[in-house]
């Protein structure tokens, strides 16, 4: 754990060093708002690069993402604009797109690619209504968004990770239990059957991807009561632990398997991940005091 809080000190981003303290130190909630607030846009959305790889000023819903997940985790309700921000870019279908064409004028990943059509993404809808559930929030963009995730993820036969992950997600913080327990068994066969996991060195990667853009089961059950843990044996998770146990760098951080496209984002990436694995390591007892 110290050698994790000094990575945090010697690299991270303010956001991270406020969000490390509340959470594995004795920071209160409100620094970690302030730096928030930073990235936040008058139109009721968030930007400004807090999802690093995207790094124009406008307001992006993975970026409204990042900030949702973050204000849940300090113990704070998003305001109603964050959702008539979402309610205003949403598609006729119901959904929010993958990255809004606000994006186009400004850098950004390779793989933050603005659809010829504009149209609604499971990816990012799924998880947003999977956060504001978690947070409580009562607004008719959740119960719209809600209704355009439920029928597609049900109806799916085939996906990708990111887009499997964002199922689950939506599937544990569902309230309907019964509805979501069939649907993760679902989601969890195509993603077994499809090579959708990384388990070590086992496996064939699927055709078209690369091996670190495979989840591996503890990221796709970041907690015990995670309905996808069901998908793993103990034997696989606890192989997934301790390979996030050994991957954690000599400086203290872990890093993004995924390609940095410019180098700034190696370590705010970093800092995001350092945290995110400290919380997997905490919720299966396996921190370090």
């Amino acid at each position: 754990m110290r050698l994790a809080e000094t990575f945090i000190l010697r690299t991270a981003r303010i956001l991270e060093r406020r969000r490390f303290e509340f959470l594995f130190g004795t920071g209160a909630p409100e620094p970690v708002l302030t730096a928030l607030a930073a990235y936040r846009n008058p139109d009721g959305g968030y930007g400004n690069a807090l999802e690093p790889d995207g790094r124009g000023p406008g307001s992006q819903p993975v970026t409204v993402l990042s900030a949702l997940h973050i204000l849940h985790e300090a113990g704070a309700k998003p305001d109603d604009a964050v959702c008539d921000y979402l309610d205003s870019i949403t598609a006729p279908d119901g959904g929010v797109p993958f990255v809004h064409p606000n994006a186009l004028d400004y850098p950004r990943a390779p793989w933050w690619a603005v659809p010829e059509t504009y149209e609604g993404s499971l990816l990012p809808t799924a998880n947003l209504v999977a956060t504001l559930w978690r947070s409580g929030v009562t607004h008719p963009w959740v119960d719209r968004a809600a209704a355009f995730c439920w029928p597609r993820i049900e109806s799916l036969t085939s996906t990708h990770p990111y887009e499997a992950l964002a199922c689950v997600t939506f599937l544990d913080a569902a309230t309907d239990r019964p509805r979501a327990a069939a649907a993760a068994t679902h989601i969890g066969a195509l993603v077994r059957e499809s090579g959708h996991v990384r388990l070590g060195a086992e496996g064939e990667t699927p055709p078209g991807y690369n091996p670190a853009e495979l989840h591996t089961p503890h990221e796709y059950a970041p907690t015990p009561d995670s309905l996808a843990r069901h998908w793993f044996t103990d034997a696989e998770m606890e192989a997934s632990l301790n390979t996030l146990i050994t991957t954690q760098h000599p400086d203290g951080g872990w890093r993004a398997r995924w390609a940095i496209w410019t180098p700034v984002t190696e370590f705010e990436w970093a800092g995001v991940l350092t945290i995110e694995s400290l919380k997997t390591l905490r919720a299966y007892n396996l921190l370090p005091s």
